[in-house]
C-alpha cells in the first residue's frame, strides 16, 4: 500500500451504488479507500462486491481492493474475470500483486502468466519464490534507488522520473554498480542540501537490514525497535532485493498479535475474520484444547477423591476450594501473560530465567501473603482458627505454585522452539488448579491431624 494518503478533509463524499438483496440500495461512504473496502466487505456475496468495484476507475478499484481482508480478496478474485484480474495485477503494488496471485487457483495463475507483461511477470516470479511469513514474501521491489557518485541535483532529477513507480520516496537507497546496498539518503536531506554536494557525502552507511528468509515477526520487531519507515532486504552478498514498509509491518504485527491472543485462549488461529469463518471451523478451532483440558481436570477430581475422608471430617473445607484454586489460576495466568509478552517483544530471553524466577518468587510470596491475610477473617468466621490457618497457608503456597507454573511454562516452550503463547491461560489455570487441590487437602490433612 502506498503511504501517500489523501487528507480526509479534502475528500468529497462519494455515493456508491451497492446491489442489495432485492434491487439496488445506495450507501453513503467516504472516499477513503479503507472505509469503502470495509463497507464492501460486509456484502453477502463476492459477486456483489465485484459489481461495485467494476463501477470504479482502475486506479481506485485497485486501491480499494488492496484494503479488503484476505479472505474477501480470495472470494472476489474467484468471482473476477481473467481480464479484471490482469488489470488488478498490473495496477497493484508488487507485494500486493504477489499476495493476490498466491490466492488464485492454479488455472487462473496459468492463464494470467501467459499474457501478463514481462515486467510484472518477473516481479511476481521473483517475490513468489519466498516462503510465506518471511521478509522476502513481505517485501516490495518498488523502491527509489540512486547510484553512488552523483550530486544532489542529478539525484532529484532521477527521483522526479522514477518516483511515480515507487512505494515510498521518503528514503532512497544508494547502490553501487553491482546493486549492493551502500547507504540511504532521506528526501529531507536532498531538499535541504547544496545541489552540488554528492550523495556519498550525505548518505547514512550504518544501516539496519534483513535477509529474505528472516521471519516476518522479527522484521516487524526491527522496524519498531529502530523506528524505520522501511527495512531494506538484502541477500548474502549485500545486494538490495527489496524493502518492507512500515505499513506492511503494522499489518503483520496485528496478525501476530491476533494469533497470540487466540493461542492465549486455547483457540487455533482463524484463517479468516470471525464473521466469515464457518461454524464448523469455529468449532474445530476450539474443541481440541477443551477436550484436552477436560482430561487434565481429572487430576483435580482424583485429588478430591483421594482426600474424601478429610472432606468428610471438615466439610467447611469445600467452601474455600473454589476461592483457593481460582486464586492460584489467576496468579498463574498473570505470570504467564507477562512472560509470554516479554519473550515476544524481546524484553526478556532464556538467559533471564534465573533472575526472573527469584523476582517472581518474591512477588508471588507477597501476593499470596496479602491474599491470605484478606481471606483469614472469613476462615475464622466459617470454621475457626484452625481452618483459617489451613486456608491462609494454602493460599500462600497455591499462589506461589500457580505463579511458578505460569512463569516457567513459556520459558520451557521457548526452549523447545514452540510458541510461548501456547502456554495459554486455560492450560496454566488447569495445571494450577490440579496443584492447588492437592496442596490444599494435603495441608489440611496434615495441620488438622487427619493423616
Amino acid at each position: 500500500m502506498s503511504e501517500e494518503k489523501t487528507s480526509p478533509t479534502a475528500e468529497k463524499q462519494l455515493e456508491i451504488p451497492l446491489p442489495g438483496e432485492s434491487g439496488w440500495r445506495f450507501a453513503q461512504a467516504s472516499q477513503q479507500a479503507v472505509d469503502v473496502a470495509e463497507e464492501l466487505s460486509h456484502l453477502s456475496t463476492p459477486e456483489l462486491i465485484v459489481g461495485c468495484l467494476d463501477l470504479l476507475p482502475l486506479v481506485r478499484r485497485a486501491e480499494i481492493f488492496d484494503y479488503l481482508p484476505e479472505g474477501v480478496q480470495e472470494e472476489v478474485a474467484a468471482a473476477c474475470s481473467i481480464d479484471s484480474l490482469m488489470e488488478l495485477l498490473e495496477e497493484l503494488p508488487a507485494d500486493s500483486a504477489t499476495d493476490l496471485f498466491a490466492l488464485l487457483s492454479p488455472e487462473q495463475q496459468t492463464d494470467l502468466l501467459k499474457d501478463l507483461p514481462a515486467r510484472n511477470r518477473a516481479a511476481l516470479e521473483h517475490l513468489s519464490r519466498y516462503p510465506e511469513g518471511t521478509a522476502g514474501a513481505l517485501m516490495t521491489t518498488e523502491m527509489s534507488l540512486l547510484p553512488t557518485g552523483i550530486n544532489v541535483q542529478r539525484a532529484l532529477e532521477i527521483l522526479r522520473r522514477t518516483a511515480p513507480g515507487s512505494e515510498t520516496i521518503y528514503h532512497t537507497y544508494v547502490v553501487d554498480p553491482r546493486h549492493r546496498l551502500v547507504g540511504v539518503v532521506s528526501l529531507r536531506q536532498l531538499i535541504l542540501a547544496n545541489p552540488r554536494a554528492t550523495i556519498d557525502q550525505l548518505m547514512t552507511e550504518d544501516l539496519v537490514t534483513s535477509l529474505p528468509d528472516t521471519d516476518q515477526e522479527e522484521v516487524t520487531r526491527l522496524i519498531s525497535r529502530y523506528d524505520l519507515l522501511a527495512l531494506p532486504v538484502v541477500d548474502e552478498h549485500q545486494r538490495l532485493l527489496g524493502i518492507v514498509t512500515y505499513d506492511d509491518a503494522m499489518d503483520v504485527a496485528e496478525e501476530e498479535a491476533t494469533e497470540d491472543i487466540h493461542k492465549g485462549a486455547s483457540i487455533a488461529p482463524l484463517e479468516e475474520g470471525l464473521l466469515r469463518t464457518s461454524l464448523f471451523d469455529l468449532y474445530r478451532s476450539r474443541i481440541f484444547w477443551l477436550i484436552l483440558l477436560i482430561f487434565a481436570n481429572l487430576i483435580s477430581g482424583a485429588g478430591i477423591l483421594y482426600y474424601e475422608d478429610t472432606i468428610a471430617a471438615h466439610v467447611v473445607l469445600v467452601f474455600f476450594l473454589p476461592l483457593l484454586i481460582g486464586s492460584g489460576g489467576n496468579a498463574g495466568s498473570q505470570a504467564s501473560t507477562l512472560m509470554v509478552r516479554g519473550l515476544a517483544t524481546g524484553d526478556v530471553g532464556l538467559g533471564d530465567w534465573t533472575r526472573l524466577l527469584v523476582r517472581e518468587l518474591l512477588v508471588a510470596g507477597a501476593l499470596g501473603l496479602t491474599m491470605a491475610i484478606a481471606v483469614s477473617p472469613i476462615g475464622i468466621f466459617r470454621g475457626g482458627l484452625d481452618i483459617a490457618m489451613v486456608v491462609g497457608m494454602s493460599m500462600i503456597i497455591i499462589v506461589l505454585v500457580g505463579s511458578m507454573i505460569g512463569m516457567s511454562l513459556p520459558f520451557l516452550l521457548h526452549r523447545l522452539n514452540w510458541d510461548p503463547a501456547t502456554a495459554s491461560a486455560p492450560l496454566v489455570t488447569t495445571l494450577a488448579d490440579a496443584g492447588g487441590v492437592i496442596t490444599y487437602f494435603a495441608l489440611a490433612t496434615w495441620l488438622l491431624g487427619l493423616y
